[in-house]
């Protein structure tokens, strides 16, 4: 990594407390922001951005790395079908090479669709190879284990014992925990609610506090999902959560889509994170988040593109625009402002990480996690409402041009600096296909 970086003529699109947009260049030094709007600086390294809009890199607060090596190979299905039909035979088929062929396709995608940082819920086995490949990739990551002690229809790799799965849980923590300068981070991940006993989610939440750090699950995505939950418990799927210690600020729930207004205030009162993601909820047909509703509390929502498996593409772009318009069919089209949903998908996201202090904003002393994004392509010309306008409405993941993160430059010119794209691909398809054939899907 050079010392000091210049990113020079380009639209600084902070995400500041001011939301100030700011025409000149970006100085890194250090891995982190010096600077912004100067001219005239030096640096070791220098990245031409004219024609160009930096901003801080996208972070996405719900994904699934070991679930890329799935695309397309379970579309056209309910959640819990899909569920029991393709990704739990697949999760549980899963080697340590496929899923780090699985990992490392992801983190490639993500790297080039401009997102910097993101929340991801691996399977029950071979986690180790997610952070080794997040370690090697460069990229920023809160990773956890899979979580899973019950059910119907789950097969025995993924089933687990529950003090054996905490021991494992316990053993990634401290192993990975702000390892890679603080670039890696670990959270607890049980499955959700119809998967762990109660019993498992309560030390989690225990075991959460005790180390200080996040729990990621899966919260109210499915109404057959919501029945199950009511009828095991008699209480709903949040209140649920409520009881055995999982809401906070240091919970992300992702999905909530059927939310009634009593659980969005009790979201609201105990300052649980949301992560919307709508690409994902439509394609499984399971409803529309009510993001307005929630965000009208208070809430901390972000954005997350959820695995491949059930979105096939895990670009930011897609779900800011997704996001925008699923809101404005409902509320009408002045809901939820280009502009808000950029927030989402960059300082909130960090925000619920509790990161915002670090990254998510382009501002002196941060750490310098920035994405370049070309805008003066056919279907972003002319951009009359403004840059902003024209990466949630209209930008590609294509457009993206350079991606620093932690001030190490990972992308240039559309060129990945640490991974070999052609060999990346190869080795996904053939550890895909060794995948399939394991877990008897054609």
């Amino acid at each position: 990594m050079s010392n000091s970086l210049l990113i020079k003529g380009g639209t600084l699109i902070t995400m500041d407390a001011n939301r100030s947009i700011v025409d000149g260049d970006l100085l890194i030094r250090n891995r982190r922001i010096v600077s912004l709007g100067d001219s005239g600086k030096q640096a070791d390294q220098v990245i031409d951005a004219t024609g160009c809009v930096v901003l801080p890199g996208f972070v996405q607060t719900h994904v699934h790395l070991c679930q890329t090596l799935f695309r397309g190979v379970a579309d056209d299905l309910s959640l819990l079908d899909w569920l029991t039909k393709r990704v739990w035979p697949m999760e549980a088929a899963h080697t340590s090479h496929s899923i780090s062929a699985s990992a490392w396709l992801g983190l490639a995608e993500l790297i080039k669709g401009g997102t910097t940082c993101a929340l991801t819920m691996e399977t029950v086995n071979h986690t180790e190879a997610v952070f080794k490949a997040i370690q090697e990739s460069g990229f920023r990551a809160t990773v956890g284990k899979c979580m899973m002690d019950k059910g119907e229809n789950v097969p025995a790799a993924l089933l687990e014992n529950p003090e054996e799965s905490l021991k494992e849980s316990l053993a990634l923590l401290e192993t990975w925990h702000g390892s890679a300068a603080g670039r890696i981070r670990y959270c607890f991940a049980p499955r959700f609610a119809v998967s762990c006993s109660r019993d498992l989610l309560a030390e989690v939440a225990r075991q959460a506090a005790k180390h200080r750090v996040m729990v990621h699950t899966h919260a109210s995505e499915n109404t057959t999902e919501c029945e199950m939950v009511k009828k095991d418990t008699g209480l709903s799927n949040i209140e649920y959560l409520e009881a055995v210690g999982l809401t906070g600020a240091n919970v992300v729930l992702a999905h909530c889509v059927h939310v009634n207004e009593s659980e969005i205030e009790l979201l609201s009162r105990t300052q649980t994170n949301v992560a919307h993601c709508p690409s994902s909820n439509l394609k499984l047909g399971s409803g529309v988040a009510p993001v307005e509703e929630m965000l009208a509390r208070g809430l901390s929502v972000s954005l997350g593109a959820d695995g491949a498996a059930c979105n096939n593409r895990l670009d930011m772009f897609t779900e800011m625009r997704t996001a925008a318009l699923l809101q404005k069919v409902k509320h009408g089209p002045d809901t939820l402002p280009a502009s808000r949903v950029l927030q989402m998908a960059t300082i909130d996201g960090a925000r619920a990480l509790g990161l915002d202090q670090e990254i998510g904003s382009l501002e002196p002393g941060k750490l310098a996690d920035v994405t370049v994004v070309r805008t003066q392509n056919l279907h972003t010309t002319p951009g009359v409402d403004g840059v902003v306008s024209s990466l949630v409405y209209s930008a590609q993941p294509g457009d993206v041009e350079a991606v620093i993160i932690d001030g190490d430059v990972l992308m240039r010119d559309r060129q990945l600096l640490r991974l070999d794209e052609k060999a990346v691909i190869a080795e996904a398809n053939h550890e895909a296909k060794l995948l399939r054939s394991r877990a008897g899907i054609k």
